[in-house]
């Protein structure tokens, strides 16, 4: 909305130009969500612990230390979730289509998460939704964006599967995309919510990650930078930038609250509409191959919980101490703190190899 301000603004005076630039308003933002986050914070952390009389249930079978953990607030991704759309609908583009869908994937996600958030946490139902509701609600999401996202295809190139640090190097896949975009949704949203394990693991991956696609989002949708690059050109999708920029300034705002010892948790609402929001925004810039190469902290959690799952029900062993994979450290000896940041600095290096593939081809 203030997009549409400085517009008009600018026809008198020739300063508020600077804000017609992605860039700028993708720095604006971040600054935005990041600045309600601060704000927000606090009272939303107070509130939470007021309704939800038991906080955070803890697995009995985990490190003893996490036995600090219980009462803690979750439900902290409603945070999130108010800093990201507040600040898209401020500063982006409203008329782009991808927006909308990105917008509606991340925030339809967090209804399920809510929902489940919510039985747990404040009705105290322990089983909260089953595995299969809330499993077929992600599933119908999904496909109704896939399908839209479909539908919105101009070219060959919209509906293929690049394959990075090669040179047009791509595999048309037509209508199969709809399955490719299903799984990557669906499969990053419960990806992010396994790792939301201990405090602060999830969330600075995301925020990485996120902005690491925005960088893609907009070289993607420049015409000069992406022929620059040698990468597919599909328009339009500069503007999700400032969506993830918006992403990565809430969750460093949440991150503030949620760094060890955690204040408050993100729980599935947050979780299950991050892990989306990065699976779909991966879709719209033709880059899910390196979103796997990103988030591959996201990736391993997950294969450690279906590798030990896989290994107990066949063989009657299990193949770690605990999954997943973080508890598996902490059962070993490591601190908290100590598998946090390096599971952050192994994210960091994923993303630096994510980015290589925009030179290396």
């Amino acid at each position: 909305m203030l997009f549409y301000l400085t517009e008009y603004l600018s026809e008198f005076q020739s300063g508020f130009n600077v804000f017609s630039y992605l860039s700028m308003r993708a720095i604006l933002g971040a600054l935005t969500a990041l600045i309600i986050s601060f704000v927000i914070g606090p009272r939303m952390i107070l509130r939470l612990s007021l309704n939800q009389a038991a906080g955070q249930p803890v697995r009995t079978d985990g490190p003893d230390t996490h036995l600090l953990k219980v009462g803690t607030p979750t439900m902290g991704g409603v945070m999130i979730l108010t800093a990201i759309v507040i600040s898209t609908v401020l500063w982006a583009d409203l008329e782009n289509r991808y927006i909308w869908v990105v917008v509606f994937v991340t925030l339809a996600f967090g209804v399920v998460g809510y929902v489940d958030d919510y039985k747990k946490l404040i009705k105290q139902d322990s089983a909260g939704m089953s595995a299969r509701q809330k499993l077929f609600w992600q599933s119908l999401i999904a496909i109704i964006a896939a399908i839209v996202l479909y539908s919105m295809a101009t070219d060959e190139i919209s509906t293929s599967l690049l394959i990075p640090y090669f040179k047009n190097l791509w595999l048309p896949l037509g209508a199969f995309q709809i399955v490719v975009t299903f799984l990557f949704i669906v499969g990053f949203s419960n990806a992010v919510n396994l790792t939301d394990g201990l405090d602060g693991l999830a969330i600075m991956p995301t925020v990485l990650v996120g902005g690491a696609l925005g960088v893609f989002a907009y070289v993607t949708g420049n015409t000069n930078f992406s022929e620059y690059l040698d990468i597919p050109y599909v328009a339009g999708t500069g503007e999700i930038v400032v969506f993830c920029a918006s992403l990565a300034g809430a969750g460093l705002g949440f991150l503030w609250f949620n760094t060890y010892p955690a204040q408050v948790f993100m729980g599935d609402i947050g979780a299950l509409s991050l892990g989306a929001a990065l699976g779909v925004v991966a879709v719209v810039v033709r880059q899910e191959i390196v979103l796997a190469i990103m988030g591959g902290v996201f990736v391993v959690e997950t294969m450690s919980v279906m590798i030990q799952v896989a290994s107990f029900k066949l063989t009657g062993k299990r193949v770690f101490r605990m999954a997943p994979l973080h508890h598996h450290f902490e059962l070993k000896g490591w601190a908290e703190p100590k598998v946090i940041v390096r599971f952050w600095i192994i994210t960091v290096i994923l993303v630096l190899i994510g980015l290589a593939s925009l030179k290396i081809r």
